[in-house]
């Protein structure tokens, strides 16, 4: 029996020890056997997922019992994604438990070429399909006897296109008595959708599956035939689980759990226009079906091209060959006659990887320059080709320096590398080393869909260069915290390991805007925009006997000279002076908080002599400074109600 998962492993090997025995018995990961033996019967397979704040944990468990009077040897395969790793493994047989070790690649690979060395049982990863990494390795179970296998590992979900994906390949190959997938779902936030479904999912065996934050899936052995009376079975394909959470229009979503502080960012923000260079290899190699799916691809393409964009179209083989000398603007008429030129690309001479991408990064400087693109916008190229550069420079390392040197960190490359004769590994590299990504597209009939998946993913830009800053006593250490880009539809996510709950800057750098916040245990916020605007935000607690139980937030301008006339709202009333005047001043309810009659537009207020904290000079204790108190929520002096300036949190904005 085959399960496969879209999660990758990032350790390389798992180590069997045997406590009673010197022998070791070596494995990258090992499941559910392809029975291609009769008397080996697999009975029980149970997945076992649990997803809480995005980060999926998931047991894997498989029962199996050798029916035969003799030992039999059985294939285990299983296929593996890239971005998880495995926490546990381990293996019953004979009521004897074998538990699994991790070891670092390098030691990993010399242990398993000792292993194999030795006769011993050993098995290695080798590159599988689209996505994943199969693996496969041979165990013997002795005569009559039962073998368990728990599996575990976790991955942190990536947002995609809108959406976590949670997505099981399963092949049993036979009839399981007890086969059941379950995940569940547990997000602060709440869920705003969940969905599965299968791509083996019958009408038969579509109501099976329970779509809420618990899904389900257990079909009978009966519900598993391929047909009535026969062995063959149904459950052959993925299983997928895709879902997205409730999101409020702030600044994202803050855990701290157990001296741990993760940030979610997936902002809705307007788009930002971008200018992309598409370069397509037209080279001999890519004759016959390559071309004809890239000419597809591309027409689908230009069509989701929006009208604020500039592109442009670059052929190349051992000649550049321009649409046009510059980027234009993506209206109708130009990708109408954008089309016509795609539909009279065929395929011709050699490979000249070097100067077509060259050519690409020219074209953006010189626009840019002329000012003929927004000044706000992502500047990007695409780069499809299927070989090796074989025309020009065809070293790969200088193709890789002159590309670097040329963008110089003020546009990004994408690599689509098409087929299996592609140097993936130099597409790879490039695009890293240029704020991009790589993505190998497979030859199928279904290539023009992943050229089309793959343009969808980035073609909404959001933000550019967004960095997250910590102050060094605050943290002891914390995951990436520099994005190249946030595209629509994704999350930047940074997770940092707290020393203490003390204060906590939290920086964002981007594109478009800029904003600086100082956490405080107090829940003091100090707020920066654009490196200019600064203000304070205190959260101030009623007393016991406050007639309303509220708490209250006060805002504290540190630098109002520089927000605009026009700036209003509540902070925006008071940032340039208000004209009034203060007189009958008399004892009130307190000796040292005498009270005053305030004359101040056109109204008579009841004011009250107190004191309250000034930030400009000491940005985390204030110095305390005599100002008046508004009763009655401030009205008379603050345009409207004060209902119309309550949130219901910190960070949302209405």
């Amino acid at each position: 029996m085959l399960i496969h998962y879209t999660w990758h492993v990032i350790v390389d090997l798992i180590q069997i020890k045997k406590s009673d025995s010197c022998r070791e018995t070596h494995f990258y990961l090992l499941t559910f056997p392809s029975v291609s033996l009769s008397q080996v019967e697999v009975y029980s397979v149970t997945v076992d997922c649990t997803v809480t704040s995005r980060f999926a944990h998931t047991v894997m468990t498989s029962k199996a019992f050798n029916k035969a009077n003799s030992s039999q040897e059985i294939l285990f395969e299983v296929e593996l994604p890239k971005t998880a790793f495995i926490t546990n493994f381990s293996m019953e047989i004979e009521g004897q438990v074998y538990v699994g070790e991790v070891k670092e690649k390098e030691k990993a690979k010399k242990q398993y070429e000792k292993a194999v060395s030795s006769g011993q049982t050993a098995g290695l990863v080798k590159a599988s399909g689209r996505k994943m990494e199969k693996f496969s390795v041979s165990v013997n179970i002795a005569a009559e006897s039962n073998v368990t296998f728990v599996l575990t590992y976790e991955e942190l979900l990536q947002r995609k296109l809108g959406r976590y994906e949670l997505l099981t390949r399963v092949k049993p190959k036979t009839l399981v008595q007890d086969f059941q997938i379950v995940t569940n779902i547990y997000e602060p936030q709440g869920i705003s959708y969940v969905d599965a479904h299968a791509t083996f999912l019958s009408n038969e065996l579509l109501p099976l599956v329970e779509k809420t934050a618990h899904i389900s899936f257990s079909p009978t052995m009966e519900q598993q035939r391929k047909c009535p009376g026969c062995d063959g079975t149904l459950i052959d394909g993925d299983f997928i689980v895709s879902y997205d959470v409730k999101r409020e229009k702030n600044l994202g979503d803050i855990q701290i759990v157990n001296g741990y502080f993760v940030h979610f960012f997936a902002p809705e923000l307007p788009k930002l226009p971008k200018n992309v260079v598409f370069v397509i290899d037209i080279s001999g190699s890519m004759s016959g079906r390559k071309i004809v799916q890239t000419r597809e691809a591309m027409l689908a393409i230009l069509q989701q091209v929006h009208e604020d964009d500039h592109f442009a179209i670059i052929l190349f083989d051992s000649v550049i060959e321009t649409w046009k000398d510059s980027l234009t603007k993506a209206t109708k008429e130009n990708i109408t006659e954008a089309m016509d030129y795609i539909r009279r690309i065929n395929s011709r001479g050699m490979t000249n990887v070097n100067d077509a991408v060259l050519k690409a990064v020219n074209m953006l400087v010189k626009d840019r320059q002329m000012e003929r693109l927004p000044e706000r916008s992502a500047d990007m190229i695409i780069l499809l080709t299927d070989g090796m550069p074989n025309e020009g420079e065809s070293n790969i390392g200088k193709i890789q320096e002159n590309v670097r040197t040329a963008i110089g960190g003020n546009m990004s490359l994408y690599c689509l590398g098409f087929g299996n004769d592609v140097d993936y590994s130099f597409l790879d590299v490039m695009s890293r080393q240029n704020k991009g990504l790589a993505r190998r597209i497979f030859e199928a009939s279904d290539a023009v869909v992943q050229l089309q998946g793959f343009y969808d993913e980035v073609a909404s830009p959001l933000l550019l260069e967004v960095d997250m800053h910590y102050p060094d006593n605050a943290v002891d250490s914390l995951t990436t915290s520099h994005f190249s880009q946030l595209f629509n539809g994704t999350e930047i996510v940074v997770a940092v390991r707290l020393p203490s709950f003390q204060a906590l800057m939290i920086d964002f750098y981007s594109f478009s805007y800029s904003v600086d916040l100082l956490v405080t245990k107090d829940r003091s916020l100090t707020v920066t925009l654009r490196d200019s605007v600064k203000f304070v935000i205190l959260l101030h607690k009623v007393w016991k006997k406050h007639p309303y139980h509220r708490d209250y937030l006060g805002f504290y301008t540190l630098d109002s000279h520089l927000l605009s006339p026009g700036v209003h709202g509540l902070l925006g009333q008071f940032y340039h002076g208000i004209n009034y005047e203060v007189a009958d001043l008399h004892p009130g309810k307190v000796p040292e908080k005498p009270d005053a009659t305030m004359y101040v537009k056109g109204q008579e207020l009841n004011v009250t002599r107190g004191w309250q904290r000034d930030f400009r000079g000491d940005v985390k204790n204030g110095e305390n400074v005599p100002c008046w108190f508004i009763h009655n929520n401030g009205t008379g002096l603050i345009d409207g109600h004060v209902t119309d300036y309550i949130v219901s949190g910190l960070f949302k904005s209405v």
